[in-house]
């Protein structure tokens, strides 16, 4: 006959619980708190007043954030859950319940401080022999943004969408001229159904304007390319070389049917990732390859990692000098072999 472990769900405990000692030694909420611990939270601290209610300490607002994005849990409605379902998390609020409203706040509220705070953390770690740059690696990642892709307009939706509304405003009119000359009025407020589409039509406008004005800043970019193509080739030409491939036509210039600004958030682009498109960022990571610490991050609009290269190298030159030089890699041949990485011959310049 098998046995097996008894199980009483309503067992009492002898002693009050310790949610401390349901954590492994090693886990990294634990990590987390030590190192926060450590950090100099004094301008979060003296934004807060004093009056109302006592507020959460910035340090366990902090934590929960850090380990919720650190462990894919980005909501703040799923992170005020977790203070309830979660050991780890119970951990870090100290069997205290921080709400939604409450952290999303504070990340909006602190997002300055928070990028001083990050640095304090690699200070942390350099202090502590874990991070001394030296072979870094660049990557990108597409994070979602709060908004639905569903929510985007393209220009040529907002024209169709144009031409429709002002279609209905000319026959609510039409009704409006029809009603004035009836004695009683067939149950329509024509003066709010206009109101409504006049104010669609002022939304959709003010859509495309700032659509034209996003692509004014491509058309600019465009033009510079091909002004440069064709000094190119005319370089070649003076020198006596015929240049090859045929001549670079102008930029088409102007809004195309397919450019798109999405209503909730403006700033956000189309994305391409692993599992189709998203509305969303690019992500820029810096990564010491020997820690596997990220030393610089920086957030984009376009969708192609090459055009990050610079950025992210302006970046890592912001870093402190005592934390030493990243290395140069240089591919050891025009194949997919690894790359070959040498100290820097003069310091920080040959990054």
């Amino acid at each position: 006959m098998s046995r097996f472990i008894p199980v009483n769900r309503h067992q009492q405990y002898l002693l009050p619980p310790s949610v401390d000692e349901w954590l492994p030694a090693n886990h990294l909420a634990r990590f987390l708190v030590e190192v926060i611990d450590q950090l100099d939270l004094s301008r979060l601290t003296s934004r807060y007043s004093g009056r109302g209610s006592a507020a959460h300490h910035p340090s366990v607002l902090l934590a929960l954030l850090v380990y919720g994005y650190a462990t894919g849990v980005f909501s703040s409605r799923k992170i005020e859950r977790a203070t309830y379902d979660s050991v780890a998390f119970r951990f870090l609020s100290a069997e205290t319940h921080p709400d939604h409203d409450t952290l999303a706040h504070f990340r909006k509220t602190f997002l300055g401080e928070l990028e001083d705070l990050f640095v304090q953390v690699l200070s942390l770690a350099q202090a502590m022999k874990l991070v001394r740059l030296g072979q870094i690696s660049l990557d990108g990642t597409k994070i979602k943004a709060n908004a639905s892709k569903h929510k985007a307009l393209s220009h040529g939706h907002i024209e169709k969408l144009e031409a429709q509304l002002r279609e209905e405003v000319q026959a609510l009119l039409q009704k409006a001229a029809e009603a004035d000359g009836a004695e009683e009025p067939d149950g329509i407020d024509l003066p709010e159904e206009l109101a409504r589409r006049q104010d669609r039509l002022k939304a959709l406008a003010e859509a495309k304007a700032k659509i034209v004005e996003r692509v004014a800043e491509r058309d600019a970019r465009a033009q510079q390319d091909y002004e440069a193509k064709v000094a190119r080739r005319e370089g070649q030409r003076q020198a006596g070389k015929k240049p090859r491939g045929q001549e670079p036509k102008p930029p088409e210039t102007g809004p195309k049917a397919s450019d798109q600004i999405n209503l909730t958030d403006e700033e956000s682009r189309i994305m391409p990732s692993h599992a189709g498109f998203l509305q969303g960022y690019n992500s820029q990571a810096a990564v010491d390859v020997e820690t596997m610490l990220i030393v610089a991050t920086t957030v984009s609009q376009q969708t192609n990692d090459k055009q990050q290269v610079e950025p992210m190298l302006a970046e890592i030159e912001k870093l402190p000098e005592a934390w030493g030089s990243p290395k140069p890699c240089w591919p050891t041949r025009a194949t997919s072999a690894p790359a070959t990485c040498t100290p820097a011959a003069n310091s920080r310049s040959n990054r």
